[in-house]
């Protein structure tokens, strides 16, 4: 959770500063993260969160999808803290 966290900042900020083949990198990595948490038991919060994660990651809109995919980050790093 931690990693997917930090990979959606890492978007966040690519995107934001117009770095987007770096940002589309972490946005890909994010992608992987997420699946390897299928299996993980998680809250429904997070599991709707998760479902909706790849229609933000696909806005055309990257102001949007920073700002977005920053507030998802922070969402799944506070999730990681308090152990999903």
């Amino acid at each position: 959770m931690e990693s997917l966290a930090m990979d959606l900042k890492r978007a966040a900020l690519g995107y934001y500063r117009g770095s987007k083949i770096m940002a589309a990198r972490f946005a890909k990595e994010a992608k992987r993260r997420k699946q390897e948490l299928r299996d993980v038991n998680l809250k429904p919060y997070l599991r709707n969160l998760l479902s909706r994660m790849d229609y933000v990651l696909s806005q055309d809109d990257h102001k949007k999808l920073a700002e977005d995919a920053l507030m998802y980050s922070t969402l799944f790093q506070n999730a990681a803290q308090s152990r999903y």
